[in-house]
């Protein structure tokens, strides 16, 4: 009896003990994360400023950072709009050499016309682990050859960029982009790109609008995009987990972009196009912490951020790195 309560009691003092060294021992994983960016100053500024320091002391692992080259044949050739599709295409394939799941990609990006770059990316991943819960060890063969990932997008600011040549104001190319994606315009441009198929407009959700243009509105309209309003930003109301689980049924990756002129102007006085009323860098942070703590969301883009002489007290700078460590913290929580 007295050996019986000895080891009652050796047993008391010991588990407490082995819980402890494993507790000790046990190592959190790291979240592996790819860095792409376009070959611009802006991108160069926000990685060069300390953010894989950041990064890494909020635990992830930057495996890789590369960054857009252009051919010195691709460099001779003219156009302002043909750039552009030239560096969403070597973009992509930087994006695209990867596997899917195997890394987040965080995107530092010149415009918002790099967005066709990054979904073109993610779009032809190569088969890996897959990011829904029953995983998957090949994609789909079609006739033509690899199936694309079907990819989602939160596109987060100001401006919805859903016009057309035909509707614009500006002439802008970077008040067109989504409306491209989507395959609404500029077919050659996005096939340039690497993009292909096109978006439907139900993969899309407009967040943070506020200036939106007459005809671009109505395109908007006969189309089947959805909303996050900037009040559900600041509120964090429960329309931003309804739009990642509608978008997460859908589709396969959820790729999140964010043009810096969403924020409020105090932050990026710098920027050509700022609009009113827009949330600080806090509040999207936090919504963005919402959206990466579901399991598809696995690409973060950074567009358009004032640097330089734009930005002398670098507001822009710590609000990017900011959003980017709110998506790092989402995923954190998974």
């Amino acid at each position: 009896m007295k050996n019986l309560l000895s080891l009652i009691v050796g047993l008391f003092v010991l588990v407490p003990v082995i819980l402890s060294a494993q507790n000790y021992t046990k190592t959190e994983e790291k979240i592996k994360v790819f860095i792409v960016k376009n070959r611009t100053e802006g991108p160069a500024v926000m990685e060069r400023s300390g953010l894989i320091d950041r990064l890494t002391k909020l635990g992830c692992d930057v495996a890789k950072v590369s960054t857009v080259r252009l051919t010195p044949e691709e460099e001779k050739e003219y156009g302002e709009w043909n750039q552009d599709a030239l560096e969403s295409k070597h973009l992509g394939k930087l994006i695209a050499e990867n596997k899917e799941g195997e890394y987040f990609t965080v995107g530092l990006l010149t415009n918002c016309t790099d967005l066709l770059g990054m979904l073109a990316g993610l779009q032809h991943l190569k088969p890996g682990q897959s990011l829904q819960e029953d995983s998957r060890s090949l994609q789909s063969q079609g006739l033509a050859g690899q199936k694309p990932l079907r990819v989602g997008l939160i596109w987060i600011d100001a401006h919805a960029d859903f016009n057309t040549p035909e509707t614009t104001l500006s002439g802008m190319l970077g008040g067109m982009p989504v409306a491209i994606a989507a395959g609404m315009c500029l077919t050659r441009l996005r096939l340039k790109a690497g993009l292909d198929p096109a978006l439907p407009t139900k993969y899309i959700v407009m967040a943070g609008l506020r200036d939106v243009d007459p005809l671009e509105q109505e395109l908007l309209d006969r189309s089947q995009c959805e909303y996050i309003s900037v009040e559900d930003i600041r509120n964090l109301s429960d329309n931003i987990n309804h739009q990642m689980e509608r978008l997460s049924r859908l589709t396969e990756i959820i790729y999140v972009h964010i043009d810096m002129d969403v924020l409020d102007p105090s932050e990026v006085s710098g920027h050509p196009l700022t609009a009113p009323e827009g949330p600080t860098s806090h509040e999207l942070a936090a919504a963005l912490e919402v959206m990466f703590q579901h399991k598809k969301a696995g690409a973060i883009g950074i567009a358009s951020i004032p640097f330089g002489e734009r930005d002398k007290e670098g507001l822009s700078l710590q609000a990017a790195y900011r959003l980017i460590e709110g998506a790092i913290n989402g995923i954190k929580k998974r």
